[in-house]
This record gives C-alpha cells, structure tokens and sequence, in this order.
C-alpha cells in the first residue's frame, strides 16, 4: 500500500510541528516545511526517532518560486503528496493608525498568499491521484481581535478560501476545511503576551478563566483535529470551519 504523504507549512514549533507528529504517527510521510530549513530537523529527528518517514525544507511561502521547488523536492523524495496542512503564520500586531504597509503586507503575504501558492502547487497531485485533503489555519481573530486588523483580516479571508477551494476541488475527490483555534499556548501567544507587557504565565491563566473549559489550548489538541479532517473517515465533510477554541465564541 502506497503511504500518504502530507506537507505541514510552518511546521518547526508550535501547531505545525505537533501536527507534523501526529501525522506521522498515523502513519504518514511528512514534508515539514518552514522558512529555515534547520529549524525543522527537531521535528524530523522527533518523527524518524518514532519510527517516521519525514523531510526538513526550508521555503518562505510566500514567494512562488520557493513553493514549487519545495513541492517538487517533498515529491521527489517522498512521493507525491495529497495531503496539505497551510499552517504558516507570523504576526505583525499593532494598532491600525500605527499599522505599517509592511506589517499588512507580510501578514497577508504569508497566510493568504502562503496558503494560495502552497495549494495551488499540491492540488495537482491530488487531482491526478482523485483523492485529497486539504486543511487551512483560519483563528478566532478572525472575528476581530484588537491590535490584529491584518491578522484577523488574513484568517477570515482564508474561511473563504477554504469554501471556495472545498467547492472548487470536490468534484476530484478533495476536501478543504478550516481550523480556528481560539488561545493556544504557543511562542506566538507567548509574543503576544510579551507585546502587551504581560507574563506568559498570567496571560494564560487571564485567558482560561473565559474559556469555558477552563484552560487554555495546547498544539495537539488542534492537531488532533486536523488528524481527523486529514483523514478517510472524514471524506464527507468539506468547506467547513472548526472552532478549537475549548467552547464556543460569540
């Protein structure tokens, strides 16, 4: 039986790696992709110790050039994929009047553009093989968040991207849905925190006493999600958005 094989954007730390893991734990071939490629051999070596097969490439995904020669070499070494988690994000907080051009460009270049270009290169494989899985990173700033107009506006733009892509591929047998995670402990929650003069710890036990759970998000608990969006079981389910945010947001 031929492996899947799934390529995990922005996958050195954080969501992306815990993702990275978990699909390898079940069973698949990984292309952990992020901008230094160094950075993603932890993720390799956690994945190869397990028993996995994984590949560290470097790319910055928002530059088309570096997103097909990524595809290209995660294909030629592991096989071609039919798997795609659009994971990679920065952000570039401020408010709007103190907004730079930069700070919207980069934003936008990473997560809209990024997701567009990554998909874009991985479809035709799964359009070949008629079968794929395609998962986008949107967040609970995409219903507004303070300090975040250019992020919430990249992750409510990617909740269309994704309805759009589920319409768009379905007919080949691919799916496409949306994860929006609400607070996860991560190094970008952790800058956040930093940004606004407070301490990591305080932030997250601020940030539990509203989550109706009563704790903040950790990367497997979204990567569990996505393991299922990722899988056959789940081939019926298209162009939705999921909310891991430990209860529901008004």
């Amino acid at each position: 039986m031929t492996q899947t094989v799934a390529i995990v954007t922005g996958a050195a730390r954080g969501i992306g790696a815990a993702t990275a893991r978990r699909l390898a734990a079940d069973g698949m071939a990984v292309g952990v992709l992020d901008l230094d490629e160094a950075a993603s051999a932890g993720t390799v070596k956690e994945i190869a110790d397990a028993g996995g097969r994984a590949v560290a490439v470097g790319a910055d995904v928002s530059q088309r050039d570096q997103v097909e020669a990524a595809v290209e070499r995660v294909a030629s070494e592991l096989g071609g994929p039919t798997v795609l988690v659009n994971n990679a994000g920065v952000i570039r907080d401020n408010l709007l009047f103190r907004m730079t051009d930069d700070d919207w460009d980069t934003v936008l270049g990473v997560h809209l553009r990024g997701a567009f270009l990554m998909s874009r290169a991985v479809q035709k494989y799964m359009v070949d093989q008629r079968y794929g899985r395609i998962v986008n990173l949107s967040s609970s700033s995409a219903l507004g968040n303070r300090g975040q107009v250019n992020y919430s506006a990249a992750k409510a733009g990617m909740q269309g991207f994704t309805k759009t892509l589920a319409i768009e591929l379905g007919p080949f047998g691919v799916t496409a849905n949306a994860v929006a995670p609400g607070f996860i402990a991560t190094d970008m929650t952790a800058a956040t925190a930093a940004r606004v003069g407070v301490a990591f710890e305080d932030f997250q036990k601020v940030a539990a006493e509203r989550i109706p759970v009563r704790r903040v998000g950790q990367p497997a608990d979204v990567a569990n999600v996505i393991s299922f969006l990722v899988s056959e079981g789940a081939g019926f389910v298209s162009g939705q958005v999921i909310y891991v945010a430990g209860g529901p947001l008004c």
